[in-house]
Order: C-alpha cells, then structure tokens, then sequence
C-alpha cells in the first residue's frame, strides 16, 4: 500500500491509495456502506471486482484510495478503473483537491471524472485552476430511489426472463448500443455481461418470441442494488418493452433482499425519467461525469 501526497490544504487528513481491493474494503467499506445510496456505483463495482477478480473492467490494474484523519476514520474515498475516469465518494472541496494532487502525482493522466455532483464540481473546479482549461461535462444524471412499486399500465405484451449465458453475443451488442446512446464507454462490457448472470443480473423481455428490451442490476451490496442497463432497440420502442422489463427487474432486485433499489436516469431525457417515475421512482441526487481534455 502507498501513501499519496495529502496536499496542501489537507492538513492532518491523508490519502491513501493502494491496489489492494481486500485493504480498501477493510479500510473504506464501512464509509462506503453509510450512504449506500450516494456511494452505489463504488459499492457496485468494488462488489464485481470482487467476484471476478481486478480484470473485470480491463486490462490496467485498479487504483483504490480514502482518507482519514489521525483518529483513522474515514471521510472520502475513490475507486479508478483505468481507462475509465476516477469514481469519487460523497467529499469536501478540500478533499477533492487533495485528491487531484494524489492522483496527478501517477503515471496515469487523470482524464475525468465521476461522482456525486457536489464532488464531481469540486474535483473538476480543481482541474481547471491547475489546467487553466475548461473540463467538458459529459453525463448529468438524475439518482432515483424505487418507492412504491407501481406496474407498468397499460401492461406491455410479452413476458420477462433471466438472460443465460446463451444470450452473451446479444447481451453485449446491446449493453454497446445502449452505451454509445448514454455516452458511455462504447465497448469493454463482455465481462459484465458474463459475470452477471450468475446471480440473475440481466433479464430480457421477449415478445413474440423474440427478445425485445433488455434491463439489469447489480449485486445487492449494504442493502442496496441498482438497476441499469435497461435499453430497448430503436426498431422496438413505445411498446412498453423497457417499462415491463425494468419492473421485473426491479421486482428481482427486492427479492433478493435490496430495502433500497436505485437507478440513473439521463436528466434530459423526459421520456426515461416519466417511464421510472410512473414505475415508482422517486429522485434523490445528482451524478455527473466529466472528461478533461489533454493539453495541446
């Protein structure tokens, strides 16, 4: 484990960073595991990385990392999956200029970043002084917290199912497809996608006899799981399909024990965010996501 540089405006708080996922869930988890809810995306992607090993995101090693004060307990942390930008845990602006300083100080650029949006502003804003150029905002997305059940009315022809291994080559064109269309990253989801049927992870609604939408979620870690992907083929929309798919797997992620189960919307998108309010959805933060360009 390596000790990174506190910054100078840290004080007696430090940041630490290791490769070691088993030390930053010893170390960190138990912060993690207080706002499971602004905190999903690192529960969710520790918990894979768990279960498939520090390849299930790619080839470069994951970078882990939280700080704490002299009495140990921790207030920040951050999980960083190369290429894809640094995941930020609820932090003070303080912490997230630290952070930079920690993570510009390593041989990889630090090209974005993602997180809630009070730490997300925090960390750019912090880019930006030292870069003397303006970050690009890529996603702004809405948090949502399932309340009250509500089925998908008028209900959608057709029928959901757990994907199977069988489905991979379809699994993956659509979790791509539904990528390029969220401006995500457009390929490296095959691990995903061959990790989560094993624990009921993807689900297809097929109609006709055909699969026609397709919605996912993620382990259930600290009481929480998260729904997404969920796409639809352009060919097969407005029939419903998405709606009854994400119900089902809504339904799923309860049953495996989730109190809390969330998913991210595109806040533009009236069309996604009416379908998960109609389904009982209720929003509860903001995440954004923002590339910074390489100097010229």
């Amino acid at each position: 484990m390596r000790t990174g540089r506190a910054g100078r405006h840290a004080g007696p708080w430090t940041w630490r960073t290791t490769h070691d996922l088993d030390t930053f869930l010893t170390t960190a988890g138990p912060f993690l595991r207080t706002r499971p809810d602004a905190h999903t995306l690192l529960l969710g992607v520790t918990a894979t990385l768990a279960a498939s090993g520090p390849a299930a995101y790619g080839d470069r090693p994951p970078r882990y990392g939280w700080r704490h004060g002299p009495d140990g307990r921790v207030d920040a942390a951050f999980v960083w999956t190369p290429p894809r930008p640094p995941l930020l845990s609820t932090m003070s602006d303080r912490a997230a200029d630290a952070l930079l300083d920690v993570l510009a100080a390593g041989p990889e650029p630090v090209g974005g970043t993602n997180g809630p949006r009070a730490a997300a502003d925090a960390f750019t804003a912090a880019w930006e002084r030292r870069a003397g150029r303006p970050a690009r905002l890529r996603t702004q997305l809405t948090l949502y917290r399932l309340g009250e059940p509500a089925p998908p009315a008028p209900a959608p022809r057709g029928r959901a199912r757990a994907a199977t291994p069988a489905d991979r080559d379809l699994l993956v064109a659509w979790w791509g497809e539904f990528a390029r269309e969220s401006d995500g990253e457009p390929s490296g989801h095959a691990g995903s996608v061959a990790d989560r049927p094993a624990y009921g992870g993807l689900m297809l609604w097929e109609a006709d006899g055909r699969p026609a939408a397709l919605a996912g979620r993620s382990r259930t870690v600290a009481g929480m799981a998260r729904v997404g992907p969920v796409h639809t083929p352009p060919e097969l929309r407005r029939n419903g399909y998405a709606a009854g798919a994400t119900a089902a797997v809504s339904r799923a992620a309860l049953a495996s024990g989730a109190g809390q189960v969330l998913l991210f919307a595109d806040a533009a998108n009236r069309t996604s965010t009416a379908l998960y309010e109609r389904l009982g959805y209720r929003r509860t933060g903001d995440h954004r996501r923002y590339d910074f360009p390489p100097d010229r």
